[in-house]
């Protein structure tokens, strides 16, 4: 209590649906992609055809790649509940209570049903942050300090280092290496595109599959956190379950995505060598190319003179 009055927000906080950093990553794909579109029609025959599903889908990858690093529903969960607000408060609310976890913290979110509850408008939503250049710890005492809502502080103090459940550094780690993973996974991407640029499509499909292979590392570096005990989050009698989100099973269809394209370029170099060089705009005129001269011309002034 602050001069017999509880804590409270000086500006209330609402609930994200997309980290900044996620939206700077989609414009810049984004605008790659405008760009080729412009450029697009300049292209003619079935070339461009082939051109467009070759750049959409590399984006695709790309973007995926670098934007789930800051996506954070790499774990989710809801539960409807009544539970208490505030500390040393019996008034009760009726709140959706979501859990959402990423490769560098926990959103924590709070939603009132409905919204406006005891003469307060209850919406909220917490970041705590445990990469390796943050406190989670401090970000918790902060949030203690402020006054968060009773069900944030529940939540969060599960993932505290000092919390008996042991989750932090589990998750901590297994995030970690799942983001560094991602990051050898989009340089791969940028070789592969670098390699489909020139005369080398196999080994372009064998960076693709690379980059799969190690898109699916992430995934499995993050799942170990399922080897872990996980505590019980209970609000009364209901429990706040979690799963896989949808940037995990995202990162998922994109590896799987990259599997395919790689064995498929790597099958055509071997099988159909000229169907790959046709897709990839690589295809030479054998007949210009490899053209010899039949006739001689010879002017006979040139001749006599030289004579």
């Amino acid at each position: 209590l602050f001069d017999g009055v509880y804590p409270f927000y000086l500006q209330q906080r609402k609930v994200a649906v997309f980290d900044v950093s996620s939206i700077i990553v989609i414009v810049v794909f984004l605008t790659f992609a405008c760009s080729f579109l412009l450029i697009i029609p300049g292209i003619r025959g079935r070339v461009r055809l082939y051109w467009t599903l070759r750049v959409l889908l590399s984006l695709l990858v790309g973007v995926v790649i670098v934007a789930v690093q800051f996506t954070g529903d790499w774990e989710t969960g809801w539960v409807k509940a009544n539970t208490s607000y505030k500390s040393f408060s019996r008034a009760l609310v009726n709140a959706d209570i979501g859990l959402h976890v990423g490769l560098a913290g926990v959103n924590v979110t709070l939603m009132g049903n409905p919204v406006n509850q005891v003469n307060e408008t209850i919406d909220y939503n917490e970041h705590f942050a445990w990469s390796f250049n943050a406190d989670y710890d401090h970000s918790y005492s902060k949030g203690l300090e402020r006054g968060l809502p009773s069900p944030i502080l529940y939540v969060a103090e599960k993932f505290t280092t000092q919390s008996p459940c042991s989750m932090h550094r589990q998750y901590r780690i297994s995030g970690h290496y799942a983001s560094a993973t991602l990051w050898v996974a989009f340089c791969t991407w940028l070789i592969s595109n670098m390699l489909f640029s020139m005369p080398v499509l196999v080994y372009g499909g064998y960076m693709l599959l690379v980059t799969g292979a190690f898109m699916i590392f992430s995934l499995l570096s993050f799942s170990t956190v399922r080897n872990s005990l996980m505590c019980p989050i209970q609000f009364g009698t209901a429990t706040l379950h979690i799963s896989y989100g949808g940037s995990f099973w995202l990162t998922l269809a994109i590896g799987l995505l990259c599997f395919v394209a790689g064995i498929t370029v790597v099958a055509l170099h071997y099988f159909s060598l000229d169907l790959l060089k046709t897709f990839f705009d690589f295809r030479e005129d054998k007949a210009e190319e490899h053209q010899e001269m039949t006739e001689v011309y010879v002017n006979a002034h040139f001749m006599n003179n030289g004579q």
